[in-house]
Parts: C-alpha cells; structure tokens; sequence
C-alpha cells in the first residue's frame, strides 16, 4: 500500500495575502478557492510537485506555526535568484557538512548539502533543498 502526503495546512492569519504571496511570490498554481457557510479553501501547488498546501484560518493551528516545511530543487542557484525576484526574502545559500552548517563557499556540492530558508508573512518557515541525484 502506499501512502502518499498530498496536502499540508499551512496556518495563516490572512487568506488573501498569503495567496498573493504563495501565488505571485513563489510561483504556485491555485488549484481552488472555494468559500462558503463559514469556511474558504484555498489549495496551491508548488511547480511539478504532488502535493499542495491549503491555507487555514481557524484550523487549530496558530499562523506561523508551521515550521520545516522542505521543498526540494535541482538548481538551488536559479531557485534562490528567482524568489529574489519575486520580492520574497531568502536567506543566502547554506551548506551542511560534517561540522554543521556554514555559509557556501566557492566550489562546494550543493546536491543533498545545499539549502535556503525563506518565511511567508505570517512566519511560517520554508527549506529548499537541492536534490540533483539521490543515493
């Protein structure tokens, strides 16, 4: 059997901004927005990825709780440049080694060991990790 993560609530104090900011800032398709008696739904997916966030309001999570949320890239450089352009604030690239985290240095592989962190609005903390080839 297998079991497949499909959606993950991303808890948020204001649904509209953080569409913008998933949306525009970070590029995610919408997949629906849906309102009705006392509930709104809105599901976005991040580029080739099977699985979606819906963003939550009232869903028993505090906004900006979420924290380690990864996405994953096989261009950390060209990810990490195109959130810049889209206004978002990301963190330069860090490298994890054997003594732990350090700031990149020319010549480092980044496949497995390189990540940036960015937040949404409400301070809901992302990962993207570059993955060009996997053991």
């Amino acid at each position: 059997m297998n079991w497949t993560l499909e959606v993950v609530t991303v808890p948020v104090s204001d649904v509209d901004r953080a569409k913008q900011f998933y949306a525009e800032q970070l590029g995610f398709a919408v997949d629906h927005d849906t309102a009705g008696a006392g509930f709104r739904i809105v599901q976005l997916t991040p580029p080739g990825s099977g699985c979606s966030v819906v963003l939550g309001v009232q869903n028993g999570m505090a906004p900006g709780s979420l924290k380690g949320v990864q996405l994953v890239v096989n261009d950390l450089e060209a990810a990490r440049a195109e959130l810049v352009a889209r206004g978002v604030e990301v963190g330069e690239i860090t490298v994890y080694g054997a003594n732990g985290p350090r700031p990149r240095e020319e010549g480092d592989d980044l496949n497995n060991n390189g990540f940036v962190f960015f937040d949404d609005p409400d301070g809901n903390s992302w990962t993207v990790q570059q993955i060009t080839n996997r053991p």
